[in-house]
Parts: structure tokens; C-alpha cells; sequence
């Protein structure tokens, strides 16, 4: 029986793993892998407290960190999915894909996401050679250049606004007519002479050499086939949060994202928080889910004591 289990390998379940040993909590973390989105990342500009460092060797970093407290507080289980979480008589149990069954008095879940991948000839090629899914994290390289954003929700316009504080032209592609971001975001963003937007749009294929250098695309209104210049893909058609696992036990938004009290991180079932970007936190990035994580301990601790 342990006081506390975390699921996920990431830089939430990472800081959560620090602090539980720390503070002394019987914890186990299980992971599939222990490394995170940004472990295809060729390099990080954001991380704090790092100028730069790879995604390589972040996820290492990460591991190596929670290693560090592998002992009596801390069990590290790799290698395990988790397939079902229930909690009975306030015990919680979560099976893997093994069929091994672990037992807690709490639950963290810090799973994280994955990113809708661009459906497009060549976009698997391109990938991290031009297509980008962080403007926050790779926007900064493409100062003065021509890019194009996919999407067409909130995401999608934040990413276009960081952009045209650097680039020389940003082109927003969308696949609908209608714009899903909010309407004084829309109205805003249109003022900006280095910014334009395609609609009723489909992206057919990308095209370069080592890098990207043009996109082409289908006008889903007139079927005219149209190709445009660019040096940067913005990808931001959504994310699918990784919680199948435990959505009958937590409530999950119509996004499937587990929704959490932005206070203390607890879901709506007592002895179970979760942190990063499987909840329904409004911004995500590494740094911030750790934060999330970190606040989700704290609570726990508390909670369990």
C-alpha cells in the first residue's frame, strides 16, 4: 500500500516524484517512459534555469533526477501502461497492461497529451525541420521570415500574436469557415498588416529540402490547388490528453481533459489530483506543468497527513 502513485514520466510526474520522496510520502511513479513531449525537440530556449538544452537531454535529465531518490520512499516503475484506475473504499488501484495491480491512499495523474499530428504529404518529414508544434518554444528561429499557423481556435491565434512580435508575415490556414477562437481575439489579430488568414482550407503537402520551404493547399470552395512560401509550419490543431484510463473515475471536459480546482489540482473525486497537460489547465508547457505538480504535492501531502 502506498501513500501515493503517480502515473506519468514527464516534467510533472518528475517533480512530483521529487517532492513526494522528499517529503517522505511511500510513493511509487510508473511511466511508460520517462521523457515528455518535448523529447523530440532539438533544442529548448525555455526551460528555466538552462539557456538551451536538448530534448534528449532533458527527458534524461528529468529521469536521471528521479533516480536520484530511487530508495526506500521512492519505488520507479518503468515500462508499465497504465490501462484502468478504481478507487474502492478510498484505496485506489491502477492496473497496467501487464496485469500487475498497484494499491494507494492517492492519486496523482500526470500523463500529459499528444499533439494532433499535421495530415499532409511529407509532413512526417518535415517535422522539427520546419513544422514545429510550440511557437513558444521554436518561434524565436524564425525571426523575419514568412509562417504559417494551422488552425483555427485560441491556440492557433496566440501562437499567430507571439509570432508577429518576430516574423515578417504570418499566414493562418483553417480548414472551416468559421474561426472557433473568441471573437475580440479574431477582431484584434486582423489589425496586424503582417497577418492573414485562409479559410475552407486543406493542407495537401509540404515540400523543401533539409528544411521547409513552401506548403500547398486545397481552397475547399473552388477546388483551386494554390502553393505559398514558407520557412515555418505552426501546427495547433489540438491535442488528445492521454486519461482513457481513468475517465469513469475522474470528471474529464468534452475535450478529455481531467478537470481540476486550479487552486490545490484535485479532481472531482477525493484522494485523486492530477497536473500538467492531461488537466484542463489553460496554458501547457514544461515549466508549467511542473508548477502544477508541485502545487498538486503540496495539497496531497496535507491531505494524506
Amino acid at each position: 500500500m502506498y501513500d501515493l502513485i503517480i502515473l506519468g514520466g514527464g516534467p510533472a510526474g518528475t517533480a512530483a516524484a521529487v517532492y513526494a520522496a522528499r517529503k517522505q510520502l511511500k510513493t511509487a511513479i510508473l511511466a511508460n517512459e520517462f521523457a515528455g513531449q518535448s523529447v523530440v525537440s532539438d533544442t529548448i530556449y525555455n526551460w528555466i534555469g538552462t539557456t538551451e538544452i536538448s530534448g534528449v537531454n532533458l527527458a534524461s535529465n528529468l529521469k536521471n533526477h528521479i533516480l536520484y531518490y530511487k530508495g526506500p520512499f521512492l519505488d520507479v516503475i518503468e515500462g508499465e501502461k497504465v490501462i484502468k484506475v478504481i478507487k474502492d473504499n478510498n484505496i485506489i488501484e491502477v492496473t497496467t497492461q501487464s496485469g500487475k495491480s498497484y494499491k494507494s491512499k492517492t492519486l496523482l495523474v500526470s500523463t500529459g497529451s499528444s499533439r494532433r499530428k499535421l495530415e499532409a504529404i511529407n509532413a512526417d518529414i518535415f517535422e522539427h525541420k520546419g513544422i514545429t508544434y510550440c511557437a513558444t518554444c521554436d518561434g524565436p528561429m524564425f525571426g523575419s521570415q514568412d509562417v504559417v499557423v494551422v488552425g483555427g481556435g485560441n491556440a492557433a491565434f496566440e501562437s499567430a500574436f507571439q509570432l508577429l512580435a518576430y516574423c515578417k508575415s504570418v499566414t493562418l490556414i483553417h480548414r472551416r469557415s468559421e474561426f472557433r477562437a473568441d471573437e475580440i481575439t479574431v477582431d484584434k489579430i486582423f489589425k496586424d498588416p503582417k497577418f492573414k488568414a485562409i479559410l475552407n482550407a486543406d493542407i495537401l503537402k509540404v515540400e523543401g529540402d533539409q528544411f521547409v520551404k513552401s506548403l500547398t493547399y486545397k481552397d475547399n470552395v473552388t477546388g483551386v490547388v494554390s502553393t505559398i512560401e514558407t520557412t515555418g509550419v505552426f501546427v495547433e490543431i489540438g491535442q488528445i490528453p492521454n486519461t482513457s484510463f481513468v475517465k469513469d473515475v475522474v470528471k474529464i471536459d468534452e475535450f478529455g481533459k481531467i478537470i481540476v480546482d486550479p487552486m490545490t489540482q484535485m479532481t472531482s473525486t477525493p484522494g485523486i489530483w492530477a497536473a500538467g497537460d492531461c488537466t484542463n489547465g489553460k496554458y501547457h508547457q514544461n515549466n508549467i506543468a511542473v508548477g502544477d505538480a508541485v502545487k498538486a504535492l503540496e495539497d496531497l501531502y496535507i491531505w494524506v497527513k
